[in-house]
């Protein structure tokens, strides 16, 4: 089994790599679900982790219908993130409707070879989740990464069972949003997934000792003096459960 960590910080992709983890999801401001890092982020983290870097490509926050100038920006956020050594990109492209949009996502799977595409949460918003396996796979994506279209993978672990069902190993299924060193093991046996995405990141205080008050940087209370990591022991917890849920 293999873990993917979703990271914003070199300091995290560190602990991602010395806890365990196969490979990272890399993103920026993921308050808004994740966008994609800047080019400094990418080259610093690459050249601190040896283990797998995929780069989330998503050019703002909101839904994944995307305009002809957004996708102009993704794809040159594909070519930035491979010329700095990612190993994969990691996107997804609605329509209007709440269906894949097959034939943009296709192009940018083109222009992303030969590094393998993830196709995120997208999937979760669809209209239909289990028709949606097949449009990902006509993409030529490797992988989607899924709660089973529910807030997370407790609440979706029957849809993501189907989805692996309808996917028979023509592409990958990765559950994510809520997998735990608690969870896992009951998850793998239910869905039969064989990789799992997790953040595991959790708040640590500011070392700022001056706090301004009544001034906020940005819309979360307190947010100026509060991080989030994700921690080392966290990630060897869970690499632990699933070593063990795959010797079952």
């Amino acid at each position: 089994m293999d873990l993917e960590i979703c990271v914003d910080s070199v300091e995290s992709a560190v602990a991602a790599e010395r806890g365990g983890a196969a490979r990272v999801e890399l993103c920026s401001d993921l308050l808004e679900g994740g966008v994609t890092p800047g080019a400094g982020m990418i080259e610093t983290v690459r050249r601190h982790i040896s283990i797998g870097l995929f780069v989330m490509i998503r050019p703002r926050g909101g839904d994944f219908c995307y305009t002809a100038m957004e996708v102009e920006v993704m794809r040159c956020e594909i070519e930035h993130a491979r010329a700095l050594g990612a190993d994969g990109v990691v996107l997804g492209l609605l329509d209007e409707e709440g269906r894949v949009d097959v034939e943009r996502t296709r192009q940018l799977v083109a222009l992303a070879a030969p590094l393998p595409v993830t196709f995120h949460r997208a999937v979760d918003m669809t209209a239909d989740v289990e028709g949606a396996v097949e449009a990902v796979i006509a993409t030529g994506a490797k992988r989607i990464l899924t709660s089973g279209g529910a807030a997370n993978v407790a609440a979706g672990t029957a849809m993501i069972a189907r989805m692996v069902k309808i996917a028979r190993g023509r592409i990958g299924i990765m559950p994510g949003s809520g997998v735990t060193a608690e969870t896992v093991s009951a998850l793998a046996r239910a869905t039969g997934a064989r990789e799992f995405h997790a953040s595991l990141r959790g708040a640590v205080p500011s070392p700022v000792c001056f706090r301004k008050q009544g001034v906020r940087m940005g819309s979360v209370e307190g947010g100026e003096y509060t991080r989030y990591v994700v921690k080392e022991e966290s990630v060897r917890e869970l690499v632990r459960a699933m070593e063990a849920a795959a010797a079952e």
